[in-house]
């Protein structure tokens, strides 16, 4: 693991390298990885407001972005957060103090709680640049915290005729705490989806080239033999119009003419038909007849004929079996 020394006089007490930001899935979907800027330079803004506000998880940022804007009097700001005992401790400044050093970072956001350069609410933080000072504590009545910002001459005397504990933070060797700029992350996630979509496009649609040139190649390339086929659906053809006819002969038109052939004859000889039953191909059939016409009747329709039991009219049964 890579270390530095924790302070030139000190070189026998290592710690762990300075961290910096690294690019995010934002950066590296819009493109935007490689321009990246992870040594930003330090900076006191020359105006800086904090505060903390209770913290609810899922909706820091817009929470600590509405206090911000607030304190600040305007939407457009930087700002900067940290979350510690269920508290959301914040510092912002007007995007306009950070014209002249837009990739820069503020040392004293090191010092929020949860951060690198904390310790406790009973120190003092400080950190001074080009004779503006700035100062970081907690109110030992209320626990508030307070940011004093102002020329060096009248903070640090000011701040040094505190009872506290004092810290000067070192912003080579604090871990960087970048600014977040709400607009900027929103232009950003919107150039990343636009890119997205575009090479989403790009690969729908050589996909869908590759799918009709197959398809081209299959229809146009590959050999057809569709004389088994159609043999085939001409046998079926000549199937289904052979089990149509079979469906659709009945054998009503044959027993009709056999019953009026039966009747025409039962007329002549003064006979009734009174049973023609048909059961499956076997026909039964019954009728009454004078007895006078019972050996003609046996003669030419080879019926049976009962003779010992005569209807009430005298007629006798005779029954006909095909």
């Amino acid at each position: 693991m890579d270390i530095t020394p924790k302070n030139p006089d000190d070189p026998s007490g290592p710690i762990k390298k300075q961290a910096k930001p690294s690019a995010g899935v934002a950066d590296y979907l819009a493109g935007e990885s490689k321009d990246f800027i992870e040594n930003l330079s330090p900076h006191l803004p020359h105006e800086l407001v904090g505060g903390v506000i209770p913290h609810i998880p899922g909706t820091e940022e817009e929470a600590v972005w509405n206090a911000a804007s607030q304190a600040c009097g305007t939407e457009k700001i930087h700002f900067a957060y940290s979350i510690d005992e269920n508290k959301i401790w914040y510092l912002a400044c007007p995007s306009s103090t950070l014209s002249s050093n837009p990739d820069s970072w503020c040392p004293l956001l090191a010092a929020l709680p949860g951060n690198s350069e904390y310790w406790d609410k009973e120190t003092v933080y400080l950190y001074e640049q080009e004779g503006l000072a700035s100062a970081l504590r907690w109110d030992p009545e209320t626990g508030r915290m307070q940011v004093y910002l102002g020329a060096s001459r009248t903070i640090l005397p000011r701040v040094q005729s505190m009872d506290a504990n004092f810290v000067t933070i070192n912003p080579d060797l604090a871990d960087i705490v970048p600014w977040r700029n709400r607009n900027l992350k929103t232009e950003k996630l919107a150039r990343a989806t636009a890119k997205t979509l575009v090479f989403s496009g790009m690969i729908v649609t050589f996909m869908a080239i590759l799918l009709l040139g197959y398809n081209y190649i299959a229809i146009n390339m590959l050999e057809r033999d569709l004389a088994q086929v159609h043999e085939q659906t001409n046998r079926a053809a000549e199937d289904l119009m052979f089990k149509a006819f079979n469906a659709m002969q009945s054998d009503s038109l044959k027993h009709m003419v056999r019953i009026q052939e039966i009747l025409d004859g039962l007329g002549t000889l003064d006979g009734t038909l009174v049973i023609y039953e048909v059961k499956g191909r076997n026909v039964h059939w019954e009728a009454l007849i004078p007895p006078a016409f019972a050996q003609t009747v046996n003669e030419k329709y080879s019926a049976r004929v009962d003779d010992k039991n005569a209807e009430k009219d005298g007629r006798i049964r005779v029954q006909g079996r095909r």
